[in-house]
């Protein structure tokens, strides 16, 4: 659906400018967990008064607070913006529903057939549509497949019989937060957006360079949603690519990691892309998924992404491979063997274990008969697909000695790989994080 041509009520559009340009238009950020606290920190840092609302009433209580709980936020900026007032939360939508701009920040998980499950984003869909006014801006920032905005946003802001481009406007503006990366943030990553109309674009534009130097305006929501699902497709295949190659070096009796190594020497054509343990987050293992299911809808078969896909969740069960394997090597087996997974954060350094390959990997070896324990300084505890509870345990020598294998997982900075590989009985590396540390010691196997 294309609309860019629809007229707009200069009132409207240029009332609504005015209050983003002056920080007078009051915003409201639907899901304040890592993509929506970030932006409502940095939207009330340069003035705008801004209200979060998300339905977990914890995280309400830590901001009305000014206790922060995502790490890419600074404690100091946070509490300094609540005791300002430019900086609330809230359970009652209806809150939300009075400022000028909202902008939704929600999940979008996988269902277990692997389709996308929208359900948050049509929830609150069906809210704002029944609050909505003239003078709004509506931006939907949760990733998803191209065609959301327009095919499911615009049909509930409709019934309204308001009409979009020209008393209210929407847009998509992908979220492109990276957890855990210090050098780009909310704040200097650039910025796409695309807008139902040109004034929808005009209006979404305008809102986001007030805090981000470089915004891309595309032509449409579609291009904006694709832009997204495309940059984690890339990631995706490419992790693939270099994971299957693992496995047939491993075949060959070759390192992948000197093949790596060696390759990004190269100052052209190539893009260094390391082994792993399998793929995490909210992103990279579930946007090819988006794809390959809108693809369906055109009688399009994504081949070359799906099958990325799979090699990327059977990494987790090449790892137990490696695992089985070592431990065999030593008249072990995984039955009643100790093994101590070290990091299930999804990666370096951070404390977010969605999708992580560590929870894979465990599930695996305790079905396997396997004594677990696991070690995180940043996940003190965790609670499993089954439910089941589990609890970081100090990495001490002891814990080191008395394991029949660790396996690493994550490679954290703050860990001790030399005391680790000095003391343990076997390692099995999936991150080769031993790399300055082993020095040719046989106890530790690659990935």
């Amino acid at each position: 659906m294309q609309l860019l041509e629809a007229p707009s009520t200069p009132n409207s559009l240029e009332s609504l400018k005015a209050k983003i340009l002056d920080r007078t238009a009051r915003v409201g950020v639907v899901g304040i967990g890592y993509v929506g606290l970030p932006l409502a920190v940095e939207k009330a840092k340069v003035g705008f008064t801004v209200m979060g609302y998300d339905r977990n009433p914890i995280r309400v209580d830590q901001v009305r607070a000014g206790l922060n709980y995502i790490r890419d936020v600074q404690d100091r900026e946070l509490a300094e913006m609540v005791d300002l007032g430019r900086l609330n939360a809230t359970t009652d939508f209806a809150e939300i529903a009075g400022t000028d701009v909202i902008v939704i920040c929600v999940p979008t998980p996988l269902t277990p057939n692997l389709d996308p499950d929208i359900s948050y984003i049509r929830a609150v869909g069906e809210l704002i549509a029944q609050h909505v006014r003239p003078g709004q801006l509506v931006c939907l920032e949760s990733t998803t497949y191209p065609g959301t905005t327009e095919e499911v946003l615009l049909p509930l802001l409709q019934r309204s019989g308001l009409r979009v481009g020209e008393d209210v406007f929407l847009c998509f503006s992908p979220e492109r937060v990276d957890p855990g990366n210090a050098r780009y943030t909310t704040k200097n990553t650039n910025k796409v957006v695309g807008g139902v109309t040109a004034a929808c674009l005009d209006a979404g534009g305008c809102f986001y360079e007030q805090t981000i130097a470089d915004v891309l305006r595309v032509s449409s929501p579609r291009v904006a949603e694709m832009t997204k699902v495309f940059e984690n497709t890339f990631r995706a295949v490419n992790i693939a690519l270099v994971n299957e190659m693992t496995m047939l070096c491993n075949r060959l009796g070759i390192s992948m990691w000197e093949v790596v190594d060696a390759a990004a020497t190269k100052p052209f054509g190539i893009m260094r892309f390391d082994p792993g343990p399998g793929v995490g987050g909210h992103c990279i293992p579930l946007d090819p998924f988006y794809l390959a299911w809108k693809a369906r809808e055109y009688d399009f078969a994504v081949r070359f992404i799906e099958l990325a896909g799979e090699i990327n969740i059977g990494m987790p069960s090449y790892v137990c491979d490696k695992i089985r394997h070592a431990l065999n090597d030593r008249r072990k087996t995984v039955r009643d063997a100790a093994i101590l997974i070290l990091g299930v954060a999804y990666k370096r350094d951070i404390d977010d274990c969605r999708e992580s390959p560590a929870l894979k990997i465990i599930d695996v070896l305790a079905r396997d008969g396997a004594n677990i324990e696991y070690h995180d300084p940043h996940v003190p505890s965790l609670t499993d697909h089954h439910g089941r509870s589990w609890h970081s345990v100090p990495l001490s020598q002891e814990t080191i000695e008395s394991s029949d294998c660790v396996v690493i997982v994550t490679d954290h900075t703050n860990v001790d790989y030399e005391r680790l590989t000095k003391h343990a009985k076997l390692i099995v590396d999936t991150r080769n994080a031993t790399r300055a540390t082993r020095n040719g010691a046989k106890n530790v196997v690659l990935l």
